[in-house]
């Protein structure tokens, strides 16, 4: 039988984990036969690089500032030896350049891929979810995209204190006043660009669904999930499946309307009165998606099935009240393979 060799970004597995280990752990836990794991990674301590009882073989990439061309050249230039079957990127930020060069990389290359179109990325987004989400009578906060310091200094006193002043792709934080807002304000559009989005605070429960989408509008899978524990950059470091039927009718609304292909994650705001708010639609699985696989439902295996054209059906079953609590974990590296992706850009 074929290796099935998938290529996967995401290996930062640090206190703002990337997403690439625990779809590798669930490639590794699912039904495929004679799969290899080829990761790509920006930068060379992305832990990921150096778990070989995961990764098969990893490789630089370019980051995605370099552009969509150098992207293609570079993953050609690993399919020439690697003979990648299919790619999954994992990290908001690259999803354009990847878009950009699916067409390409399946014709060209025969590298499938499973990527949301230009039109159902860009409805999602932070600064228009708002928007979006009236359409689909899903209550989402006021948000406001701002592209200057004095915009969103306007922009927040009609808000009103406290308000969340999150980046383009990543990263959110409390302003309690006009000082915190435009700290944070620099702070993000610096390392993510513009716009920061200020978005109105909505008081009650995290919850979050992890889920698949087959780009006509069906959910093949979908897992909900409360956070149990949240560090200081907000992200779950421990959390449990639900039984919410409004809340997987909400995120299957959402799916559908959007006609979302692939991976994806919606955050919502549980309120005291039993009202749902959609935060964010994050367009790829997040870091937590492993949890769906120890409730019964594998998303990366059935989006390589899907991108290689298997029919795929839909997974209504997962089993409630089970948890994940994430870990911190001392890895032990040679200087050596440090050295070695250093200078060779593989390992």
């Amino acid at each position: 039988m074929k290796t099935l060799n998938i290529a996967l970004t995401g290996l930062n597995n640090i206190d703002s984990p990337g997403p690439g280990v625990p779809v590798a752990r669930a490639l590794r836990a699912g039904g495929l036969k004679h799969v290899r794991i080829i990761g790509l990674a920006y930068d060379n301590l992305e832990p990921g690089l150096y778990m070989h009882d995961l990764i098969d073989r990893s490789y630089q990439i370019p980051y995605p500032s370099a552009g969509s061309e150098a992207l293609f050249n570079r993953l050609k230039a690993i399919h020439d030896i690697e003979a990648i079957d299919v790619v999954i990127p994992n990290f908001d930020a690259e999803l354009h350049n990847f878009m950009r060069i699916s067409d390409r990389l399946k014709s060209e290359l025969g590298i499938h891929s499973f990527l949301p179109d230009h039109d159902s990325f860009e409805m999602r987004q932070k600064s228009v979810l708002a928007e979006w989400g009236e359409k689909l009578g899903i209550k989402v906060p006021t948000t406001k995209p701002a592209f200057s310091w004095s915009e969103a200094r306007q922009m927040a006193s009609e808000l009103g204190y406290p308000l969340m002043v999150k980046g383009k792709y990543y990263d959110a934080f409390t302003a309690h006043d006009a000082d915190q807002a435009a700290a944070y304000f620099y702070k993000l559009s610096a390392k993510w660009g513009l716009p920061v989005l200020l978005q109105q605070i909505v008081k009650g429960t995290e919850v979050n669904v992890t889920a698949l989408g087959d780009g006509t509008g069906g959910c093949i899978g979908a897992v909900p999930m409360r956070k149990m524990y949240i560090t200081d950059k907000g992200k779950a470091w421990a959390g449990i499946t639900l039984q919410d039927d409004r809340l997987l009718e909400i995120a299957r609304t959402a799916i559908n309307g959007s006609r979302w292909r692939g991976g994806c994650e919606l955050e919502f705001i549980k309120t005291h009165d039993d009202q749902y708010y959609l935060i964010e639609m994050n367009p790829r699985f997040p870091a937590w998606v492993y949890l769906a696989v120890g409730s019964g439902q594998n998303h990366p295996e059935a989006l390589v099935r899907l991108a290689l054209g298997e029919s795929v059906g839909p997974m209504t079953r997962y089993e409630v009240g089970k948890m994940f609590v994430r870990y911190s974990y001392d890895q032990i590296v040679d200087l050596k393979e440090y050295e070695h992706i250093n200078t060779h850009g593989w390992l």
